[in-house]
């Protein structure tokens, strides 16, 4: 396998909020917003630097929603911040009405998502933010795997025109993609070539897909592992070119098994060309207050249970 070396650990927010600092620099059209979280969304920085283009907007997620889809009438590109609970479940009829039915160009970016915001517990550990999110018609749904990912993304996502649902974490994780790669909306990202099995991860798994291509090439099983960044759209191409080459697929997400990343990519190999396909993730359960580390593997979320379900995935190819 390819080898990639960590160049540090880092939380994704803070992969957003040097994205959005830049973005700042950049482009005088890009305005924040947020729900009395500045600090922990890592918007901190453009608010001391853009101060009058920083709108503290309180805990009223709703109405937050609802600026942004007007400020994005006069040309404006908002990007609304609080943690992934109140970005999409609390606030998603505002979303579907006032910015996914009229295609607004309002980017929701959301930290603190899934089982690794940890000791806050299940209230806040939203893991359904995805399904919700990726069904929406013209919604662009991106899950990064580090702070230079999410960083690259945070900026890529200021030039496409429509709503973006951007969502990223609490806790450092290592930095694994190179800082002058770019970001494709929408495009896959091949890690290692692999003959025996696909492992398509998204956010946090990616690096864990990492380590368990490492176990299993111990094991002389050569595995595939791609960066599924952009959930929506779905890179299609990449999956079937894959699955064509190693007849078996795993996906790896921090989300509900449910509405994820690997039920879209249950339709794809359905409707095209099925193959064996085994689901990581969380399966049907609420999660519960711990450290992030603790619930990772209490849930199933982390190498050992990759290499698992590589193997079971393997051994329902056809003979």
């Amino acid at each position: 396998m390819k080898q990639y070396p960590v160049l540090g650990n880092q939380d994704t927010r803070s992969g957003f909020g040097a994205g959005l600092l830049a973005l700042g620099e950049q482009n005088p059209n890009v305005v924040a917003l947020c729900a009395d979280l500045t600090g922990s969304l890592k918007m901190d920085a453009f608010q001391k630097q853009f101060p009058e283009r920083f709108f503290q907007v309180g805990i009223a997620e709703a109405n937050m929603i609802g600026v942004a889809a007007g400020m994005s009438i006069n040309g404006l590109i908002p990007f609304t911040g609080t943690f992934a609970n109140f970005s999409t479940g609390r606030v998603y009829d505002q979303i579907r009405q006032s910015v996914a039915y009229s295609h607004k160009n309002v980017k929701i970016c959301a930290s603190h998502a899934g089982l690794t915001l940890g000791e806050d517990g299940a209230t806040h550990q939203i893991l359904e933010d995805i399904g919700l999110m990726k069904m929406l018609p013209g919604m662009t749904v991106i899950n990064p795997a580090d702070y230079n990912q999410t960083k690259a993304a945070t900026i890529a996502i200021a030039k496409h025109y429509g709503p973006v649902y951007l969502r990223f974490g609490r806790p450092k994780v290592p930095i694994f993609i190179p800082e002058d790669l770019p970001f494709e909306i929408g495009k896959a990202l091949m890690l290692s070539e692999g003959t025996d099995v696909s492992i398509f991860a998204t956010g946090h798994l990616v690096w864990k897909a990492l380590e368990a291509c490492q176990i299993l090439e111990e094991q002389g099983i050569s595995a595939e592992i791609i960066n599924i960044h952009t959930i929506k759209p779905l890179d299609t191409a990449a999956i079937l070119a894959s699955v064509a080459k190693t007849g078996c697929a795993v996906s790896a997400e921090e989300h509900q098994i449910y509405g994820g990343l690997g039920e879209s990519i249950a339709h794809v190999l359905s409707a095209n060309a099925p193959a064996p396909l085994e689901l990581v993730g969380v399966k049907d359960s609420f999660g519960e207050s711990g450290t992030p580390e603790a619930l990772m593997e209490k849930y199933g979320l982390n190498a050992a249970s990759i290499v698992e379900a590589a193997k079971k995935a393997i051994a329902r190819k056809a003979k």
